[in-house]
């Protein structure tokens, strides 16, 4: 006999259905919010599946939590966990999870990549109970070159973003990340630069359209967003105006050959005077050559036991070497490189080049999604307007070689970044800027020597003041770094929103009031509602 359910009951019978399945160790909370999630949508089963909990299986969680923190720093057993971890298979599974948590008084961490320099992803220090929504399992990519254009969802790796535009076209690219396992939901919304910005911007400067969730569970594209959220989520930093499900991306054309060089020099070899060259000369030079500068700390192999610096010099060329060359000959021949030092490969490949993969990886060595970079650290930024003389150098190598592992890479801007206005998106870090700084220090033993370590980046950091930017002194948000102050501390949100945004940091915050009034959205560092 045929008969007819009405919705109530149907979701009545689901959610039934639904708890029974649930199991025992589920917290009261989690099962509200299960409920809560069958309610608000199209549940697929086994919905248990998607969740972690301390509770559940403390060994799946743990590893959950852990599975793409790069700091570990955040993840000792005294840094507060979440209740829960959800992970959403579907869009409405991500709505209706932004429903729930107002519903239930959840505060929400959101995580695609797990790449948060102070772990502002995964860890809350003052907000419980909170959970996070990882969007791991939303990786879909699709590219058109039709229109030369991709969408790719939060949870989709820049590597992954990469490899599936290359499946399709060999001379399509895309000018984000140097790390492959970001996320690209959280990457995009704060700049992304790569070795393609001189030649294309940020990654964020070849946003599109994009998809979010806002603080009342509803998905907005640009149109429905408004501009004003659309140039807000382009650079203003994650986790501020909503869940970001998918970007659409403009794809660039890349040559059908690239080449690469790293050549590295020491102090023994004029280290600092090439370094000092280079500082004059890499925002100057043709905009199809990107060359970056990695420094630390190097044993001298005449010497064992006894360190020098170490500069290694990475480049990738939108080009053949012949005319890579031409160009470093006529611009800066004091590096010497030669035929020798140059690899022609595709695109893919120097993608994978740059990001420290070995040479006979395959492409497919993208799809992994894996950091192949997970350290007890502390990182800061700055910006250079001027070079660095060479007495600043010579204080800072003194500096360098009292630290364990210390890392600084620097990263040449000029080009297309010079001509971009620095209010077109929210980065505002444009022209006149030389080149940025990252430091970073590193360790294994945990809280053991944090201390210590923490201490000398901070000593350093105020060392090289009297040679970066000023009034403000700049910093690129998605070098996350909370010295600079919280919005749960004494400081003024205007000391660090400048550091990030200059002029830019008062337009997101009247956004960010008029989007999300009550801030649901929300963490130690985000756009807040009001200031003053």
């Amino acid at each position: 006999m045929a008969f007819a359910i009405s919705k109530r009951n149907a979701t009545t019978f689901l959610v039934t259905l639904l708890l029974v399945s649930v199991p025992l160790s589920f917290s009261t909370l989690q099962q509200d919010f299960v409920k809560c999630l069958v309610d608000n949508s199209d549940v697929s089963f086994p919905i248990t599946a998607s969740f972690f909990s301390p509770d559940q299986n403390a060994t799946l969680f743990k590893e959950e939590l852990e599975s793409t923190a790069q700091n570990l720093r955040y993840l000792t057993p005294s840094n507060p966990k979440p209740v829960f971890i959800f992970e959403p298979l579907y869009e409405t599974h991500v709505q209706a999870a932004v429903v729930c948590a107002k519903k239930l008084q959840l505060h929400l961490r959101l995580r695609s990549g797990g790449h948060d320099y102070e772990g502002l992803s995964f860890v809350a220090e003052d907000e419980t109970p909170f959970v996070i929504v990882d969007l791991s399992k939303l990786r879909q990519v699709d590219v058109d070159l039709d229109s030369n254009s991709a969408w790719a969802h939060a949870g989709a790796t820049i590597g992954e973003v990469y490899y599936r535009i290359q499946e399709k076209s060999q001379t399509h690219g895309f000018p984000a990340g140097l790390c492959s396992s970001l996320g690209i939901g959280g990457h995009l919304v704060g700049g992304a630069y790569g070795s393609m910005m001189r030649k294309f911007g940020l990654g964020a400067d070849n946003v599109l359209d994009a998809r979010i969730v806002d603080a009342n569970g509803q998905i907005l594209d640009r149109a429905a967003m408004g501009e004003d959220v659309f140039w807000a989520i382009r650079g203003g930093g994650g986790g501020s105006f909503g869940v970001i499900l998918a970007w659409k991306i403009k794809l660039v054309p890349v040559p059908a050959t690239v080449t690469v060089f790293t050549v590295t020099k020491t102090l023994e070899q004029d280290g600092t005077k090439v370094l000092y060259k280079w500082q004059q000369v890499a925002d100057k030079l043709d905009d199809d050559l990107f060359i970056r500068v990695i420094i630390s700390p190097a044993s001298k192999t005449t010497k064992p036991g006894n360190r020098t610096i170490s500069m290694s010099y990475q480049a990738q060329f939108l080009g053949d070497s012949n005319r890579l060359l031409q160009v470093m000959q006529k611009s800066f021949p004091e590096l010497g490189l030669t035929k020798k030092d140059c690899t022609e490969m595709s695109w893919i490949k120097s993608v994978m080049y740059i990001a420290g993969f070995p040479n006979s990886a395959p492409p497919e060595a993208l799809l992994a999604g894996k950091s192949l970079f997970k350290n007890h650290f502390k990182a800061k930024s700055d910006f250079v307007k001027e070079p660095i003389p060479v007495e600043g150098l010579e204080g800072l190598w003194e500096r360098f070689l009292e630290e364990d592992s210390p890392l600084t890479i620097w990263n040449p801007y000029g080009g297309m970044m010079s001509r971009i206005s620095e209010s077109e998106i929210p980065f505002p870090h444009r022209n006149g800027t030389l080149f940025k700084i990252q430091w970073l220090s590193t360790w294994q033993d945990g809280k053991v020597s944090e201390e210590r370590h923490m201490k000398w980046i901070r000593e350093m950091y105020s060392y090289m003041e009297q040679y970066v930017s000023n009034n403000p002194r700049q910093a690129y948000v998605n070098y996350r770094d909370l010295d600079l102050g919280t919005n749960e501390g004494e400081s003024d949100a205007r000391e660090w929103g400048a550091k990030y945004y200059k002029g830019n940091f008062e337009r997101l915050v009247k956004i960010k009031g008029e989007f999300d009034p009550d801030n649901f959205f929300r963490h130690e560092q985000s756009v807040p509602t009001k200031i003053g």
